[in-house]
């Protein structure tokens, strides 16, 4: 049976990767399983186009992943997914420090890849348990209906695992999860991820992010939000 061939509805993926025959595989693949895929230089894409999810190789001559990324993050909240053959844990720590939500070890299974691109996307429209009224944290308001956060009546931009992760406390305040609990119901595979965005979490929210208040860290259990009120 030949699969469907994309459509305009489908998601739209960008892979950026200086071997071209991954390419021209990454391309077959996930466009053989529901998705529309570009592979062409990021910069000039993105400028005319919105993607769904960026899939990026750390390892690239000239710009390397990592200054993309960076470069990326800082105007778009596009999901990003780091493709590396790299065995350093730090370089790729380095790639959700700067911004990526998830990593790929080369060479990798594509059933992986795409298992992981589809928790990005869900991610990217987190389905988590629902909070309407707005948690105050300080100077730090969420709003979970319009998933805005804002800091002295201004808006803080948030990324996609931000948000999602946010979200997820605003709905269960004062309860703590566990770092593999919030890996499951978020589709990360690190829990060194999950450390990450609440690092940058922190960030965002606490007036001292050193000695958080709000997003505080339950010693032998994992995190907890304990916001000031809701409304």
């Amino acid at each position: 049976m030949t699969p469907a061939k994309p459509s305009l509805s489908d998601p739209h993926l960008l892979v950026v990767d200086d071997d071209e025959r991954l390419r021209a595989l990454l391309t077959r693949y996930l466009s053989t399983n529901g998705f529309r895929v570009s592979a062409a230089d990021a910069r000039a894409l993105m400028k005319s186009i919105a993607f769904d999810c960026l899939i990026l190789d750390v390892m690239m001559p000239g710009e390397s992943g990592l200054e993309l990324a960076k470069a990326v993050r800082g105007q778009s909240q596009i999901p990003i997914l780091m493709l590396t053959a790299r065995g350093d844990a730090a370089d790729r720590i380095a790639g959700l420090e700067l911004g990526a939500d998830d990593y790929l070890p080369k060479p990798f299974e594509p059933r992986e890849l795409l298992l992981r691109i589809n928790a990005l996307l869900r991610r990217a429209t987190p389905v988590v348990e629902s909070a309407t009224r707005p948690v105050r944290m300080g100077e730090a308001l969420y709003d979970p209906a319009a998933s805005r956060l804002t800091r002295g009546g201004k808006p803080v931009k948030l990324t996609s695992s931000e948000a999602a992760l946010l979200q997820l406390f605003a709905a269960n305040a004062g309860h703590p999860f566990s770092r593999s609990d919030l890996c499951a119901r978020l589709g990360v595979a690190l829990e060194r991820s999950i450390d990450v965005q609440v690092t940058r979490l922190r960030r965002k929210i606490e007036e001292d992010p050193k000695l958080p208040l709000y997003l505080q860290t339950v010693r032998g259990i994992g995190y907890v939000l304990v916001p000031d009120r809701h409304g």
